[in-house]
């Protein structure tokens, strides 16, 4: 029930130790956060992308590898602490709750839902600060070393390929939870249907999903003889029915290609998108920069222009090194997501990743171009 798993080494490439999805991003989190010395984080990128750690064996609360270096061979591993059983009751009783959570799982997905359910429970899936306990044989003081690191930031790309290797690692492998919860089943679903049968379900058995409609114009719109609400006119009226009909598209079109569906937007920033979207509503000029923002870099970027947050510093600190590399005469200074340089130019971090360029017009920064992952190569 119970068994070592071992996954093939990764050849040497270049691919992003940060993780793809949220939940292996949340891992790499775990070990930065956790560490005393980025030095040691970044020759563990380098070890990563070098093809430099072998077979890497995932077993209840431990990890392991061999990791090869020019000097010497070390045996380096990774302990979390399993589920206790009552954890793992607890958990199956969140998955049962919702015949999507393991469909998710199953399709490679971590749902949000699923691990904050978990969480509201007592049952914490994903690691925390200090929740990550390296250790390896080679005479380095620093916790992690940098060949356990390249260990930790491998296991983020297993992550991505496969959440039940979170659930393999806490005490679980894939087959003992799905006969547990096959077991554990006897709640009915729907008409009778007991949820083991709903998840075992062949996808071809399914039903086959709606098209999706057509887009639809202006001059399609049925709303000839409907009176405005108080305050609308009838060609307001008309652009507010027609926004309605493509975000519904659009969310249909998320549910039908299991994609992101439209970020959810408060008074504002829903303001700030019809306006970007139909000009010929008088929006006012307060909200100006607001719609700048928002054609070059949509929600995040208007995140940006409105808020600073606190991102992981290695992340900025490692834009800042790349740019004063670039140009040794610039001068980089960093308050929370936004770097600036020099007097009237300035980048700003979003949530996503991607920098946003600013300058400083007449005494305010405004948003100057699209944004890029790489701080190098925004175009101004």
């Amino acid at each position: 029930m119970t068994a070592a798993q071992g996954f093939p080494a990764f050849s040497a490439q270049q691919r992003s130790t940060r993780g793809r999805s949220w939940w292996a991003k949340a891992w790499v989190q775990a070990l930065e956060d956790t560490s005393l010395d980025n030095d040691q984080l970044r020759r563990g990128r380098r070890y990563a992308n070098s093809g430099q750690v072998g077979t890497i064996t995932i077993s209840p609360g431990r990890i392991t590898a061999t990791v090869y270096s020019p000097e010497d061979t070390y045996e380096s591993a990774v302990r979390v602490d399993e589920l206790s059983a009552d954890d793992w009751l607890r958990f199956q009783e969140q998955v049962a709750a919702r015949a999507g959570h393991i469909a998710a799982l199953l399709d490679g997905e971590m749902p949000h839902s699923l691990v904050e359910a978990a969480s509201d429970a007592g049952v914490t899936l994903l690691p925390g600060i200090g929740d990550l306990d390296p250790s390896c044989t080679c005479d380095a003081w620093e916790l992690p070393c940098q060949h356990a690191a390249a260990l930790c930031y491998q296991v983020a790309w297993l992550l991505d390929a496969d959440p039940f290797v979170l659930l393999l690692l806490r005490g679980r492998t894939r087959e003992a939870l799905l006969d547990e919860l096959q077991d554990s089943s006897t709640r009915p679903v729907e008409a009778g249907v007991p949820i083991a049968d709903v998840v075992t379900t062949p996808t071809a058995e399914l039903p086959e999903p709606p098209g999706l409609p057509a887009k639809v114009t202006i001059d399609q719109l049925a709303v000839a003889g409907i009176e405005p609400p108080d305050g609308f006119g009838p060609a307001t009226f008309q652009l507010l029915v027609l926004d309605a009909a493509r975000r519904a598209r659009s969310i249909l079109n998320a549910l039908l290609h299991n994609t992101a569906v439209p970020q959810h937007l408060d008074e504002w920033q829903d303001t700030v998108r019809l306006a970007a979207d139909f000009p010929q509503l008088d929006a006012g000029e307060d909200v100006a920069l607001g719609i700048q923002a928002w054609r070059y870099g949509g929600a995040p970027g208007l995140d940006v222009l409105e808020h600073t947050w606190a991102p992981d510093a290695a992340e900025v600190n490692r834009a800042r090194t790349e740019l004063q590399a670039a140009d040794d005469e610039v001068v980089v200074t960093v308050s929370g997501n936004r770097l600036t340089l020099g007097p009237d130019t300035q980048l700003r971090l979003d949530r996503e990743g991607r920098w946003h360029p600013y300058r400083l017009l007449d005494g305010v920064w405004t948003p100057s171009g699209p944004p890029s992952k790489d701080a190098l190569v925004v175009e101004w």
